[in-house]
């Protein structure tokens, strides 16, 4: 055994006694606090098979302190775990080894760790299903797959994010490997169909609480959910560190009405100002992940190829394979439709330096794209044209300087547009994205009418970018952050070289108690309010 893997041995060894440990202290302190727990209520029912494995994710944590606060209300909860209830899982797929199976003996080790056993319900997998949905779905085409349906609930156009993310590609290659896993996700889906029906008709919860609520096995719990009209829940990272995002909805899109006479106060100013610089200078993090340790100037080759030219425009790109496409693919069927449009574009507008920026996160280590942006660009040769650049996701050139020196930006979905309108930068978007719901960018209602709003960006001699965007932009990212980004950072620290992933501080459990972000949570999940912290 080589000596990093003893030494990752010996840490999760280590971590998961610290979890255990700290565990256990808030299970004592519930069951302390047990006999005010209102006898008879319906359960709330938590699910997330789809945050982590063997290691504590944001996501997963997020799930288990949102219980813990649920049950000090008094109120029970169940945790739904995987016991081999799925042939293949969404984090358990090996992309490069499609017949490998999923890695259930640690998941549930892991789960025994985390849940009581009094409070916990087993997800099996219904091997007669399994039987019958192969069978069935055994000579079906990728198309056939992907419209495929059981007791009337469309399995595959619920289980294409998922395998999209796995296979961190958005156009789906119809080769063996794809096609079996696809069915392996299908039976494995049609079984979590019969299960959630019948736990749901017997357990009548009164929520159901999952992560993201794209990925597979959770998509199908918040689906059946709803068919009996249950509250579900969904939740995802936040803006800030150690944060989290709830919703009614999809967490990946949350809608939320701006109160028309929101203003705000200096001190909120200056927090979100405070914000933003750290940004520009590259001190920000999503998820535990800080894309770029360092952010660089504009290089003197840049400054000179720009001023070559009479505009210069930047393009920002996403990650195709993000479930946050399913949301953004209104006027485009996906990102690289939009790439197409834009590369006849340049064509026709030899004047302009067009600079195009691939997301960070396409070649992160154990999540690199295999549909990039970067393979786009080698594929169509549109670096080779004198008035274009390509800026690789490993590439540490500030985009906010790059902004400041572009007469318009262009984007599909990505945050950095919410960004450039705040700066005083004209936006472009193409992609639906959490900021459109306000007029913060220019977003047009189809392809015809983004490429005439290209070209009349294009023309004029100054763009009229309306304060109103400015306004809504600081206004949307105040909210985001400060409003609706619910922090547990002082129950949360990072994991040792494992991003991403957090350990448990040691905490006083009467401060689950205390806690106004959980307050926040509770009260969404029980009662229907916001999630987001009061004035």
């Amino acid at each position: 055994m080589k000596l990093n893997d003893v030494r990752d041995k010996l840490e999760r060894l280590s971590a998961d006694r610290s979890l255990r440990q700290s565990v256990a202290i808030v299970e004592a302190f519930i069951t302390s606090r047990q006999k005010e727990t209102v006898v008879g209520q319906p359960p709330v029912l938590f699910f997330n098979a789809s945050s982590r494995i063997h290691r504590l994710s944001i996501n997963s944590a997020i799930s288990l302190i949102a219980s813990w606060k649920i049950r000090l209300e008094g109120i029970p909860a169940k945790y739904i775990v995987c016991e081999r209830g799925m042939q293949q899982c969404i984090l358990g797929t090996n992309r490069w080894d499609y017949l490998s199976p999923p890695p259930c003996d640690h998941c549930m080790k892991f789960s025994d760790l985390l849940f009581p056993q009094a409070d916990s319900i087993a997800l099996t997998l219904d091997h007669a299903i399994v039987r019958k949905v192969a069978a069935e779905v055994g000579i079906l085409s990728l198309q056939e797959l992907s419209e495929w349906e059981f007791q009337d609930v469309p399995v595959g156009e619920l289980c294409l994010p998922g395998l999209r993310w796995a296979l961190r590609r958005f156009h789906l290659i119809e080769d063996k490997g794809t096609i079996f896993l696809f069915r392996q996700y299908l039976a494995s889906a049609a079984s979590l169909v019969e299960r959630f029906g019948k736990l749901f008709d017997e357990l009548q919860p009164r929520a159901l609480v999952v992560f993201n609520g794209l990925m597979y096995p959770e998509a199908i719990a918040r689906h059946m959910a709803q068919l009996k009209d249950i509250s579900v829940f969904t939740h995802e990272v936040g803006l800030r560190p150690f944060s989290a995002f709830f919703s009614a909805e999809h967490a990946t899109f949350r809608t939320f009405d701006l109160a028309h006479d929101f203003q705000m106060g200096f001190e909120q100013q200056e927090q979100l100002d405070r914000y933003l610089y750290d940004r520009y200078d590259g001190r920000s993090e999503m998820a535990g992940i800080q894309f770029w340790p360092e952010m660089s100037s504009l290089s003197e080759e840049l400054k000179q190829a720009m001023e070559a030219y009479s505009q210069t425009v930047a393009i920002f790109t996403n990650v195709i394979f993000d479930t946050s496409q399913v949301h953004a693919n209104t006027i485009y069927s996906d990102m690289f439709a939009w790439l197409e449009d834009i590369k006849a574009q340049i064509l026709e507008h030899p004047e302009t330096m067009f600079i195009v920026r691939a997301h960070p996160d396409e070649d992160r280590p154990g999540k690199e794209s295999q549909e990039s942006v970067a393979d786009w660009i080698r594929a169509s040769k549109l670096e080779e044209w004198d008035n274009v650049i390509f800026l690789r996701p490993s590439d540490s050139t500030s985009s906010y300087q790059l902004i400041e020196r572009s007469k318009f930006i262009m984007v599909y979905n990505s945050s950095i547009g919410l960004e450039a309108s705040i700066m005083g930068v004209p936006v472009l978007c193409a992609g639906r994205a959490r900021y459109t719901q306000l007029p913060i960018v220019f977003f047009p209602r189809d392809r015809a009418a983004y490429a005439a709003k290209f070209e009349e960006l294009l023309q004029e001699e100054a763009i009229n970018h309306p304060r109103e965007f400015v306004e809504n932009a600081r206004h949307f990212l105040y909210y985001e952050l400060f409003r609706s980004s619910l922090d547990l950072s002082e129950f949360l620290e990072p994991y040792p070289r494992a991003k991403g992933m957090v350990r448990l501080r040691k905490f006083d459990p009467q401060r689950l108690l205390n806690s106004q972000a959980l307050a926040v949570i509770s009260q969404g999940i029980l009662e229907g309010e916001s999630f987001f912290y009061p004035n």
